[in-house]
């Protein structure tokens, strides 16, 4: 089983000196254990830096296209007219690894700070949201939805009012008619369609229906919506409630699917969800009871029947903790994702860890960031290609100037 880097790297040097002689002596047994677990090493590259002019500090999944180009948005950096920390940028890198910066935010009517990762059509165009800016509210503004071309114009197709919700901090999905769908923290799950004509098609009373919806949703084939909220719900009082999956069907009824206790299954869901070919749904909590520091676990909800399952409770000191982001999902239904704290990579609070959870529940570590030159804190979650390499990014860390890194690791 894969342990963390530090672990493996000390199996690799111990199995590039095993000498031919050692090799006879050993066991056959001892042999076939080493030579797994030489082969099941993973490796992790930097394949971007950012230092600030190209962005920094992305909190976001990427997406990837048919070609390798990785998307992706980072909540500072870019515009240095901008102010102190920048406004963000949306950038695309190539497979040799340059870095393209196609918008620059500049906290005016064109949005400011993208939390949340990209989407793509079949033309080439990105869709995501900023949680500030717009020209819709106060001077810091609620929030837009945008898009960016292929050439880097960006389209502002909604400026939040607060009125109509505001400062999202999930991302879009997309309807076959081009129709976008989304939440925003303040409290309002919304449809955008191609006229740009908004619709608030629920709003969260901060009550047992949830409070604070923060991540990506899921539409299922019938234009349900699943997601989650950070709090709220009737499963525990910490902090007004341990957060909420729901379900909002097309007649517009949202019903609780699962309420967090803290306890049995977690508390705080941040990243949303995803689905599988069988609509079932899957997610993370970032915090739960069991540990004093950030864990968090991982989560089943049966599509046909509604049941809830953890899969795994994080240990933060060997695993890490404090999951935000969306997870992946491979073929053969085993699970990735990113913790953004804990593992045993540095310091007392340690720098996150990246990990595969199969379908039996076996949780392994597959990076534990502990140099700053590779990055730390991953807070996006991860893509992966059809070679079974991965790609993230990390918030701060990198060797040209600690505003995160783009990172692929591979088998």
């Amino acid at each position: 089983m894969i342990t963390t880097m530090r672990h493996l790297s000390g199996i690799a040097r111990l199995c590039l000196r095993l000498t031919t002689a050692a090799l006879v002596l050993a066991t056959l047994l001892i042999s076939v254990i080493f030579a797994t677990q030489c082969m099941q090493a993973q490796t992790l590259h930097t394949l971007h830096a950012f230092r600030g002019p190209d962005g920094g500090y992305p909190w976001a999944s990427l997406i990837r296209d048919s070609v390798g180009n990785l998307y992706g948005t980072t909540y500072y950096g870019g515009n240095t007219n901008c102010g102190g920390t920048e406004c963000g940028v949306v950038f695309k890198l190539s497979p040799k690894g340059k870095l393209t910066v196609l918008h620059a935010f500049t906290a005016g009517s064109d949005g400011d700070k993208p939390l949340a990762g990209l989407i793509r059509d079949a033309a080439g165009n990105l869709y995501g949201t900023t949680q500030y800016g717009g020209s819709g509210c106060n001077s810091y503004g609620c929030g837009t939805v945008f898009k960016v071309d292929k050439t880097g114009k960006e389209t502002v197709l909604h400026s939040f009012t607060g009125a109509d919700g505001g400062d999202p901090m999930g991302g879009v999905v997309r309807d076959e008619k081009g129709n976008l769908y989304g939440t925003t923290s303040s409290g309002t799950i919304f449809e955008l369609d191609t006229a740009g004509v908004l619709t608030t098609l629920y709003t969260f009373t901060a009550a047992a229906d949830g409070l604070f919806p923060t991540g990506s949703i899921v539409r299922d084939a019938a234009g349900n919506l699943y997601g989650t909220t950070y709090y709220g719900g009737t499963g525990c009082t910490n902090n007004g409630g341990c957060g909420t999956v729901y379900k909002l069907g097309t007649n517009l009824t949202l019903t609780t699917l699962h309420y967090f206790d803290g306890r049995t299954d977690g508390y705080a869901p941040f990243g949303g969800l995803i689905a599988d070919a069988a609509g079932n749904l899957y997610g993370t909590t970032s915090e739960d009871e069991n540990y004093a520091s950030a864990s968090g676990t991982v989560f089943e909800v049966g599509e046909t029947t509604g049941s809830f399952t953890v899969l795994h409770f994080f240990n933060p000191a060997t695993e890490g903790g404090q999951s935000l982001a969306t997870l992946a999902r491979d073929v053969a239904g085993n699970l990735y994702g990113a913790n953004s704290l804990g593992g045993g990579g540095c310091g007392t609070r340690s720098c996150g860890t990246i990990w595969k959870l199969d379908t039996n529940s076996n949780l392994t570590v597959l990076t534990d960031f502990g140099k700053g030159n590779q990055g730390k804190y991953p807070r996006g979650g991860v893509v992966l290609d059809k070679a079974g390499n991965i790609y993230g990014t990390t918030t701060t860390g990198g060797s040209k100037g600690g505003a995160g890194t783009v990172f692929k690791i591979t088998p």
